[in-house]
């Protein structure tokens, strides 16, 4: 199979293109397509808060339903792996990054190696993440900031030079169509690092609120968002940046995005403490009629 690393077009918001298969692999799941170029968008498997975009891959008449696009890769020596199996991070050395389309059914015969194919991704489905995942990222800048008093030794900044609760405290984050869920945790080691949680316990309403009143200022804005890449290839680095009113918010991240927040009607989340040491945020996206 060819030693390149897939070449990506989900950053610029494509959502069709054209390839040629490099790769057909038989798994338990289902057959996995390799192709050299896609506008797929696959789920990470280290950091698996994004689904990966669904769709469908045809060659001639033959199509068929791409369940998930996930991430794959092959060794120097050959040994090929996907998703969870994948021994080692994205970006390691001696490893070929790709993207696999994990399809729903049986492969057609014409999707071999060789073949040239079209791809198309679930537009709706494609948007509901996009939208979710900027509002992931909307509502814990907004946390941050909610927090950034409770704080009596510097955890770091996050994108707005705001004290960092997320990347101090976020233990998993979980991004749906036009939602998120995530979770933080709250033990000794945030207390040791500085962390006032005890009050923010005892006032967690008022900061929900104030959370709620950041992220409407900030979707009122209708600030510009997009994603810059360092190359085409999945491997390469992608960052997401945000106009917003209080400067350009810039977060590494793979992940697909909206292109500005007028797509959103309204972002909401709702804080849940029932574990006092575990916060769960839940954020919840009204789009844009």
């Amino acid at each position: 199979m060819s030693a390149s690393s897939t070449i990506v077009s989900f950053a610029a918001g494509a959502l069709a293109g054209e390839g040629v298969i490099t790769h057909r692999e038989s798994t338990p799941e289902g057959a996995v397509v390799v192709v050299d170029r896609t506008p797929f968008h696959p789920v990470d498997h280290t950091w698996p808060d994004q689904p990966g975009d669904s769709g469908m891959i045809g060659v001639g008449e033959d199509r068929a339903p791409v369940a998930e696009a996930v991430m794959a890769a092959v060794s120097d020596e050959g040994v090929f792996a996907v998703g969870a199996e994948i021994p080692v991070k994205r970006g390691a050395e001696g490893w070929t990054w790709l993207v696999g389309h994990r399809l729903g059914a049986e492969a057609p015969e014409g999707l071999v190696p060789g073949a040239s194919v079209a791809l198309a991704v679930d537009a709706v489905r494609r948007a509901g993440l996009s939208r979710g995942h900027t509002a992931c990222h909307l509502a814990s800048l907004a946390l941050d900031l909610a927090a950034a008093d409770l704080w009596r030794k510097d955890p770091g900044v996050d994108a707005l030079g705001n004290p960092d609760f997320e990347g101090r405290a976020n233990q998993s984050s979980r991004i749906h169509e036009d939602g998120a869920l995530d979770e933080y945790r709250l033990g000794k080691s945030l207390r040791r690092a500085g962390f006032d949680t005890e009050t923010f316990a005892s006032t967690l309403a008022a900061r929900e609120a104030q959370i709620n009143a950041q992220l409407a200022a900030w979707v009122a804005s209708g600030a510009a968002s997009r994603i810059e890449t360092e190359g085409p290839t999945i491997v390469d680095r992608r960052r997401w940046h945000c106009e917003l009113p209080e400067g350009e918010a810039v977060i590494l991240c793979g992940g697909t995005h909206v292109a500005s927040l007028s797509e959103f009607a309204s972002i909401s989340v709702t804080l849940d403490l029932t574990d006092p040491q575990l916060l769960v945020m839940t954020t919840t996206v009204v789009p844009a009629a």
